[in-house]
């Protein structure tokens, strides 16, 4: 299947905003991008099928930089939820207005899918078990799923990749589904085959290439039904050729699915065939087998189209790339990372794109087909594939360049504008540069009236491709856009074409006529686009002796050339520094900087130039790295010191940034029983969610578990407080926030109540580069505020610290009470807060 198919149609899937009617009520995003959806059940048996439902419309109201607000949420967090009943009313009372909703009964179809389901809508359905016992959730086509008060991840894309071990209770079992992407949602419960098993959907595995005589990395899905935990198990795969590998299993808790790695052997003798099979069993402690399955490889060659897979530093996941590779051989040619749409494969990104004479053409998978929009964890994805291609292909770093259709020529704006000194050229196509700004109405720009989005706004702030544009004028670029493009109007690249006339050098803009959205393979693959792209090269970073540098967040992009920029005076706030070196004078300007850093060993200088930073001399001597300036008060210094504990891009904030570093999450299980179950399923939950959305592999333990030691180098997320969860005091004893039963803490200020949340962010004891991320709560309704979990989302804006009260989830950004980024030192008093509400 060509891309040709399924760009058209769904491209505009990417935010939801504008995607065509007819398709949203038919189409099914599997069916576009090329993949089977799962129909079939190879995991048990079918017990129950949920044929007849309640449907309430209007429950949801979504952000977009925002959590959204969702008053059955609301309710099930306040014990106010009742079940529904036809005509059964619901007073939605958000904080700018009441609306009053009607459960309506609602039938499934003969294919037993219920059709014509709104957004913004959540769908109760109900089961009568004879006994307790543990099934399988096996549901397509809803965003969440609560299962007996319980959160759980959805099916938004209708993946059909879904399959999560719930617990039944003996009676009434409920299920509540909130929409997902398209108006219909399928939903059954199956008697899992076996306690423990290898699901067959959704694997990530890769090409036995038959020039590489290495194992490759491999990874499927291994579903727990059971009460004890996976732990000190293995895999074996083994090839139908013989070879075999075993690898140790990352540990699966239990109730839950994983997505485990593994080691694929290489092949001792090449094979003709198109594929080979691969038997993947599972062994216990004892190495018998306790449940295998097996899978196809692809046998591809390394000289033509092929993918790869590797480890991710984010979460030691399996990911892959695609590759086209040049039609010579040798070191030294160009590298074109190229990034894909909407829904779109990497898969099916490279394979529209002919070999070229002298560049590799490399797609990352921005983790998913439609991934984080090729922001947060999609451009950290770019990021790990281009370094990581780098060194395989041992490219030429002066021949480095960008390009990407719809969503990824979104990317290409993103990641040209963010990483000026990476690429020499960029070429986006049928693309848009603020996601924000692709949608019908410009709805959040009201929202900046109201206390705390400004703070939200600004930890977001790396996305405004806009205010960075100026970035831009180091760098070539090339638009291209067809003139009669529906999907992403083709005033989205006349803009970007008069905003770079404005300053810019070295850009070509060019129209396609009557080009729709994709218009055949040169939609991407266009010949006088990759002409422009090879007629530039990077500089050696010393060759660029003036520049101009502006970022939004040094936890983003810190470095341009040889400056770095290690810390703002105002965080999630535009940062600039102009540059300029002459044979006897280095002048820097900066604005919102309080520390940076000047590479000066490349240039061998013969004497020590006169240093001005904003037309103030300062004293300092060259040293052996890099000189380290510093502002105090209004002046700046040269610092001998290292950048400590202090933020700095490796650890600047905010929350979301928690999730990186081959994160571990550490539930609770000091506190009431209702307390450890809630905030394991937390734990869960978010696992699930970045396991669909972002193809991911997080390890879960219990406190009890944790030591500094035994997980070095490695980011900590903590559920729970300094009641319950063992960890807090190892890991927060020293934060200027503390959450315990009943009361947060904010440095002197104290909120009371049981219905209190928190998330935020602070260095790791004893590491350099390393952070927690906390999810912690006052008590029970306080902890089931914490459901939402929109931070695994590419748009949204998480700064510092957010402390809410359980009407957030109804209320939105009324129900905040602190927003904002601790100082530099991370500390309070000189960081920059909003507070609504102070209780003493």
């Amino acid at each position: 299947m060509t891309l040709r198919i399924f760009f058209v149609v769904t491209m505009l899937l990417t935010t939801g905003f504008l995607f065509p009617i007819q398709a949203q009520q038919s189409g099914n995003v599997v069916e576009y991008f090329g993949k089977e959806h799962v129909n079939s059940i190879a995991e048990g048996v079918v017990i129950h099928q949920f044929d007849e439902a309640f449907l309430l419309e209007g429950a949801i109201r979504h952000g977009l930089l925002t959590s959204s607000e969702d008053i059955i949420s609301w309710l099930i967090a306040s014990d106010a939820f009742i079940v529904p009943t036809q005509n059964l009313k619901v007073v939605a009372n958000w904080s700018d207005r009441n609306d009053t909703l009607t459960w309506k009964q609602i039938k499934a179809d003969s294919n037993a899918i219920f059709q014509n389901i709104p957004s913004r809508s959540y769908v109760y359905a109900s089961y009568n078990s004879p006994t307790e016992q543990v099934v399988l959730l096996d549901a397509s086509g809803h965003t969440r799923v609560f299962v007996n008060g319980l959160m759980h991840e959805g099916d938004h894309y209708d993946y059909g990749y879904t399959l999560i071990p719930v617990r039944l209770n003996q009676g009434l079992n409920q299920f509540l589904f909130s929409s997902g992407r398209f108006p219909r949602l399928k939903a059954r419960l199956v008697e899992p085959a076996h306690i423990t098993q290898i699901t067959p959907r959704d694997p990530t595995l890769p090409a036995l290439i038959r020039q590489i005589k290495e194992p490759q990395w491999a990874a499927v899905k291994v579903v727990n039904s059971s009460e004890s935990a996976l732990r000190s198990y293995s895999v074996r795969c083994q090839l139908e050729t013989g070879e075999s590998l075993i690898t140790e299993m990352d540990e699966v808790i239990p109730m839950t699915i994983r997505k485990i790695k593994f080691l694929v052997p290489a092949q001792t003798e090449l094979t003709l065939n198109e594929s080979v099979e691969m038997v993947v069993s599972i062994l216990d402690q004892s190495k018998s087998v306790v449940h295998e399955l097996t899978f196809k490889l692809k046998v591809q060659d390394s000289r033509k189209h092929h993918e790869r897979t590797f480890l991710s530093r984010i979460d030691g996941s399996v990911q892959y790339f695609s590759v086209a590779p040049p039609l010579t051989d040798g070191p030294g040619h160009g590298l074109v990372l190229s990034l894909h749409g909407a829904s779109v494969e990497a898969t099916n990104q490279s394979r529209a794109y002919k070999q070229k004479d002298s560049a590799w053409i490399v797609a990352p998978t921005n983790r998913r087909p439609f991934g984080f929009n090729w922001e947060e964890w999609g451009r950290m994805d770019a990021l790990e594939v281009l370094n990581l291609a780098k060194e395989i292909f041992q490219t030429d770093p002066q021949k480095q360049y960008l390009t990407g259709h719809s969503m990824g020529g979104h990317g290409s704006w993103v990641l040209g504008t963010t990483y000026p000194d990476l690429f020499a050229a960029v070429a986006p196509a049928a693309a848009y540069p603020d996601i924000i700004t692709y949608r019908r109405d410009d709805s959040d720009s009201a929202l900046f009236r109201r206390k705390h989005f400004n703070m939200i706004y600004r930890s977001a702030s790396s996305g405004r491709i806009l205010k960075l544009k100026q970035n831009l004028a180091q760098t070539g670029v090339y638009v291209l856009h067809g003139s009669a493009d529906q999907v992403v109007p083709v005033e989205k690249a006349r803009t970007m074409r008069a905003e770079l006339g404005t300053f810019h050098p070295n850009f070509t803009y060019f129209e396609y006529p009557d080009g729709t959205h994709w218009y055949g393979d040169h939609s991407m693959d266009w010949p006088p686009l990759f002409s422009f792209l090879f007629q530039n090269s990077l500089p050696e970073p010393q060759q660029t002796k003036s520049f101009s540098f502006l970022t939004a967040s040094t936890s983003v992009s810190s470095s341009n050339h040889w400056l770095r920029i290690i810390n703002q005076t105002k965080q999630g706030l535009i940062s600039q520094a102009d540059v300029s070196l002459t044979r006897d004078s280095l002048r820097v300007d900066v604005n919102n900087i309080e520390t940076f850093s000047l590479n000066l060993k490349g240039f061998k200088l013969i004497s020590q130039p006169k240093l001005v930073v904003n037309k103030q001399l300062v004293e300092y001597k060259i040293p052996s790295d890099s000189l380290v300036l510093i502002r105090r008060i209004n002046e700046f210094a040269h610092q001998i010191a290292a950048v400590g504990f202090e933020k700095k891009p490796e650890r600047g904030g905010g929350f979301k940034f928690a999730f990186d570093h081959q994160v571990v999450l550490v539930y609770a299980t000091g506190g009431s029983v209702i307390e450890n179950l809630l905030y394991l399923q937390k734990a869960r939950f978010d696992a699930e969610t970045f396991l669909y959305r972002g193809n991911g592999s997080f390890e879960i333990i219990p406190d009890t578990m944790f030591s500094l030691s035994g997980f070095k180098n490695r980011n900590v997320v903590l559920y729970g407080n300094a009641s319950n969860n063992l960890a807090w005091n190892l890991l927060l004893g020293s934060c200027p926030v503390q959450v315990s039963n009943d009361l947060i803490a904010f440095g002197d200020q104290h909120f009371k109540g049981d219905d209190l949340g928190s998330f935020f962010v602070y260095p790791l004891p004893g590491t350099a580069n390393h952070s927690v991320g906390v999810v912690s709560a006052t008590g029970l309704a306080g902890i089931k505020a914490l459901n939402p979990n929109d931070y695994f989302s590419g748009i949204t804006g998480f700064p510092d610290l957010l402390i809410f009260r359980t009407a957030w989830l109804k209320d939105g950004l009324t129900g905040l009470l602190v927003s904002g980024f601790f100082g530099n030192n991370w500390l309070i008093p000189s960081g920059d807060f909003e507070v609504t509400e102070m209780d003493e």
